[in-house]
C-alpha cells in the first residue's frame, strides 16, 4: 500500500490510496462517516482493477490528516475486539 496526498486544505483532503480496493475504503469511508466532525467523506475508484481508489474527506475545520489517522486507529480497536472474541468462540 502507498498512499499520496493529491491536494489539501485546511479541511479538505483527497488521498490516493494505491493497490487498495473497496474492502478497506469501505470500512475507513464508515468509520470516517461516524466521526461528527466529518461532513463529507467518499471515495471514487474509476475501475477496481485499473485504477486506485482515491478517498475524498471534509470536516468541520480540524485538520483532516487527523479525522483519517482517528478513524484508522478506531477500525484498529475494533478489529482487536472483534479478534479477542472470536478467540474466546473457537476456544470454547
Amino acid at each position: 500500500m502507498e498512499l499520496k496526498i493529491i491536494d489539501k486544505t485546511d479541511d479538505e483532503m483527497h488521498l490516493e490510496i494505491i493497490g487498495e480496493n473497496h474492502t478497506l475504503l469501505n470500512m475507513l469511508k464508515s468509520a470516517l462517516l461516524d466521526d461528527t466532525r466529518v461532513q463529507i467523506a467518499t471515495y471514487d475508484m474509476k475501475h477496481v482493477s485499473i485504477s486506485d481508489p482515491i478517498l475524498f474527506v471534509k470536516t468541520d475545520g480540524v485538520d483532516p490528516i487527523k479525522v483519517v489517522k482517528d478513524a484508522a486507529n478506531n477500525l484498529i480497536v475494533q478489529c482487536d475486539e472483534f479478534m479477542s472474541v472470536f478467540k474466546t468462540a473457537i476456544d470454547v
